[in-house]
């Protein structure tokens, strides 16, 4: 179901186990998202434990870019968000989920690329990692 319709693109940086990757698969194409890419599975790609939780999303598993680190995976982007649930201290601007969709929305439809960064399950994005993202 690769869509038409211009979206962000989902970064999963060093996820850590591969039913992650399909879960997550899963929950992108339930809201009709397609762009997955993909920073060092810790236990590799393709990964057969992925299409197991996938449930149905495999094709957007068959699709994922996979990327050896964060710079590959987001630097055709205009716009990068970096999640996280902790204060790094770094003169980025801070957005609500809300504010940055809406901001995506926006450079999407001017024409732009937006990526979204998740960060490992286990202790999340690392302060490098935020800090080749925008927001």
């Amino acid at each position: 179901m690769p869509s038409d319709v211009k979206q962000p693109a989902f970064v999963l940086v060093r996820p850590q186990m591969g039913e992650n990757i399909g879960a997550a698969a899963r929950a992108m194409w339930n809201f009709g998202l397609d762009r997955m890419r993909l920073v060092s599975p810790r236990d590799g790609w393709p990964n057969p434990a992925s299409v197991a939780m996938a449930s149905g999303a495999g094709r957007l598993l068959d699709d994922a870019v996979l990327s050896e680190d964060v710079a590959g995976a987001v630097g055709d982007c205009d716009l990068v968000f970096a999640t996280t649930a902790r204060q790094r201290g770094m003169t980025k601007p801070v957005y609500s989920p809300e504010e940055a969709m809406r901001e995506a929305a926006s450079r999407i439809a001017a024409g732009g690329r937006v990526a979204v960064m998740f960060g490992p399950e286990r202790a999340g994005l690392e302060n490098a990692d935020v800090a080749q993202a925008n927001a």
